[in-house]
């Protein structure tokens, strides 16, 4: 437990909150509906740093309107001039730019050569299908290198046709060439050999991997593309065999295999087995297995026998392990992240984990745990102790672990914050500071991988301050201790909340990846400030309330990627039992599971994320320590307000003969969200289009949900971190009479 059950102490998943004025007139504080000058001006400055482009000036020494420029006469070798005839569509300065050297560099008449290539493959790209450009040779002599270009006409792409496809409509097709005639329904597309050329191996390869394997496709025309298509028949699978396998027998490789004989054969369920059988060699020593599938054409018409050849190779173990590069950071740092993974001298080499190729997911685990800029693990030689064992290496390169970061956060749930934050990240509590100096240039408390962050956050809704230790393996084992103290303001709908807190918390991993936690926390929870008009159940907790609380957690993360899941599940449950002012328990539980949806030709997913989660309380919870729902943060509801899904209280202490109403949140017994959401790349790696559905219900209304898209963004390597922002638009469509709702959510940090 953090604050409580549904306030985490991390602002940047704070949950959405109302900025509150007092209103004589209506006794009590009310909802400010529209954000202060200073908070919009702070939004603009956000974005404007975030997205701005910076526009630089370069002088010029000279300017020559000739658009020729020369050099010492004198020197034949020296290019003096770079000239161009005849071009009509681009000046000289464009052209100049996709060359590989300039004025004043050597002459070399292949480099000269390789322009004039250069140059035709520009003015191809462009639409110049016809476009004829020659060298002037005789000028080389002279320093000169002059290019006469016969431009030709520029072909547009009118119309796109396909002819004779049966088995895929034409707008199927379309969507897998992904060759228009319009980019952005107004300008124009021009045609591009290389375009048409790609568009046509697409279509190939869709027809070959949905079974039509003796299919003819070609293309027709330059402005009026036609697509000939020949289907030919479907294929089915005869026979499945395989070859070259010694280690395993066939029914445990071909286990899982969705071909079957008797139906279509499809390369896609080939090459998916392709991969389970090469993994499967992986994790069991064999570092550089090889298995190849091969279609076979057999007498009998229309079939295949499917083939999967296998070449097993040498089986290794895990010689010594040197790791390199790490001149700050422990060898035991790296070395307990890899006893975790089995990854240890004498076990099979996991090549699944560590491909000698690299770029695998145990040097991201490695690289994300001891904040490495990069990790390389490769096999450097065999063992001079055993033939079957190999060494091998681990290069560290090392990041920024320590910052002094002044910042800003802004959200639609918690306001404007400012934030101070000081960050030691491969923090080492034995290593004390020689002088002052030393700890403020954080040349101490370092290299044992812990962490230390001492963070003052003041907002204009919310403040958090806190100080935080935390060791990922303590013993060297991987149970995870977590040590904070913290102070945190936040007003609420009808009071001020102050909370003051000290956790200390365990959490063990398993191999098996189970984990299991306790936690204690002693915390003072002060009700002050209240409304006039303030519910009952708020007037009975006012002032300070003190409370203990252990908890016990279970959970277990089946996913690909523990930091950036795209398959599998994580489950948590946990139940804490509070005692001190007011006894009670509260018991929750999360599922969340991930499946690739799409993976695109630079491997993005597209990923589909779906999470239920439920919670409820035991006894008599106070009203802070309940559940309320809304907002993006744990138990968020988009399009709805912070706290704006919540059972509601009645007025009090209203003049006579006016009506109480249920207008402020006192907190729900129970609650049940769940959510469906797909991320789908957009530019890199950093921007991203959400699609998603929110929907929840508690123990009063009707149930709840949400439609909604957005945009998430992050910017990576700013000060050895990135800048997280989100943007959502989501419309309500089921919804309860008193429940508050808001159509556009957001999240964005900037650090500067």
């Amino acid at each position: 437990p953090c604050f409580s059950t549904h306030d985490k102490p991390d602002v940047r998943y704070e949950m959405k909150k109302k900025i509150l004025i007092n209103s004589p007139a209506t006794g009590g504080r009310k909802r400010r509906w529209v954000w202060s000058f200073f908070e919009y001006a702070i939004l603009i400055v956000l974005i404007s740093a975030v997205t701005g482009a910076v526009v630089s000036v370069r002088a010029a020494t000279q300017e020559n309107k000739t658009e020729k420029t020369t050099t010492d006469e004198g020197d034949k070798n020296i290019i003096k001039s770079i000239e161009f005839v005849n071009n009509k569509s681009f000046k000289n300065k464009k052209l100049k730019k996709k060359l590989d050297f300039e004025v004043g560099d050597f002459l070399d008449p292949i480099l000269a050569e390789s322009g004039r290539r250069i140059l035709t493959e520009f003015y191809q790209q462009k639409g110049f299908a016809d476009v004829k450009i020659t060298l002037d040779k005789a000028k080389l002599s002279e320093g000169r290198i002059i290019y006469t270009i016969d431009e030709g006409k520029r072909l547009r792409i009118k119309s796109i046709k396909f002819e004779g496809n049966k088995f895929f409509s034409n707008g199927d097709l379309r969507r897998v060439i992904k060759l228009k005639t319009r980019n952005w329904l107004l300008w124009p597309v021009y045609y591009n050999q290389t375009k048409v050329a790609t568009a046509l191996e697409k279509l190939r390869t869709l027809y070959y991997q949905k079974g039509f394997l003796n299919h003819r496709i070609e293309a027709e025309g330059r402005t009026n593309i036609t697509f000939i298509i020949e289907e030919g028949p479907r294929y089915d699978v005869r026979n499945i065999y395989l070859t070259g396998n010694e280690y395993y027998d066939d029914k445990t490789l071909l286990s899982g295999l969705k071909l079957e004989p008797g139906h279509v054969y499809f390369q896609q369920q080939a090459e998916a087995q392709v991969d389970k059988i090469l993994q499967r060699y992986n994790e069991n020593g064999f570092v550089n297995p090889q298995v190849r599938e091969f279609a076979r054409f057999v007498p009998e018409p229309n079939v295949v026998d499917v083939e999967f050849k296998i070449t097993e190779g040498n089986q290794f173990r895990i010689g010594r392990i040197e790791i390199t590069g790490n001149e700050n950071t422990q060898d035991k740092v790296i070395r307990r992240v890899l006893d975790e993974y089995d990854f240890t001298p004498g076990q099979l080499y996991n090549a699944d984990l560590a491909p000698i190729q690299g770029n695998g997911k145990l040097e991201k685990y490695v690289q994300s745990m001891t904040l490495a800029d990069q990790a390389i693990i490769k096999p450097v030689m065999p063992s001079k102790e055993a033939e079957d064992s190999l060494d091998v290496q681990v290069d560290i390169k090392e990041g920024l672990t320590g910052l002094w970061s002044p910042g800003i956060m802004v959200g639609s749930d918690s306001g404007v914050i400012g934030q101070f934050i000081w960050e030691q990240r491969n923090f080492d509590i034995t290593d004390w500071p020689e002088s002052f100096k030393d700890f403020i240039t954080m040349n101490a408390f370092k290299g044992a991988g812990q962490s230390l962050r001492v963070a003052l956050e003041p907002g204009t809704e919310v403040s958090y301050y806190s100080i935080s230790f935390s060791e990922p393996y303590l013993r060297n084992k991987p149970t995870a201790l977590d040590v904070s103290g913290s102070s945190f303001e936040r007003w609420r709908e009808s009071y001020d909340e102050k909370r003051t807190k000290g956790f200390v918390g365990l959490n063990k991993r398993y191999k098996s990846k189970w984990n299991r936690s306790i936690g204690f926390r002693i915390e003072n929870v002060k009700v002050e400030d209240l409304d006039f008009d303030a519910p009952q159940e708020i007037i009975d907790v006012k002032g300070n309330n003190g409370l203990i609380g252990v908890n016990f957690g279970f959970g277990r993360d089946m996913t690909d990627n523990r930091f950036d899941p795209t398959s599998g599940y994580t489950f948590n449950a946990s139940y804490e039992q509070v005692t001190g002012e007011h006894d009670f328990g509260i018991l929750s539980g999360t599922v969340i599971g991930y499946k690739t949806l799409y993976e695109d030709l630079l491997e993005r997913k597209t990923v589909l994320a779906g999470k239920l989660l439920g919670g409820t309380t035991l006894g008599d919870a106070p009203p802070f320590e309940k559940f309320y729902a809304g907002g993006t943060g744990i138990y968020g509801i988009s399009g709805f307000d912070y706290r704006g899904v919540s059972t509601r209280g009645l007025q009090t202490h209203l003049a006579p003969g006016r009506v109480p109403l249920r207008k402020d949140p006192i907190g729900s017994d129970w609650i049940f969200l769940a959510d469906v959401e797909v991320t789908v790349p957009l530019i890199g790696e950093n921007l991203d289009a959400v699609f998603f559905l929110d929907s929840g219900t508690i123990d009063t209304g009707r149930y709840r949900a949400a439609l909604g898209t957005g945009i998430q963004i992050s910017i990576p390597q700013l000060l050895g971190t990135s800048v997280p922002m989100r943007f959502e638009l989501a419309w309500p469509f089921m919804k309860d009479d008193s429940d508050e709702t808001r159509v556009f959510s957001f999240t964005m940090g900037r650090l500067f």
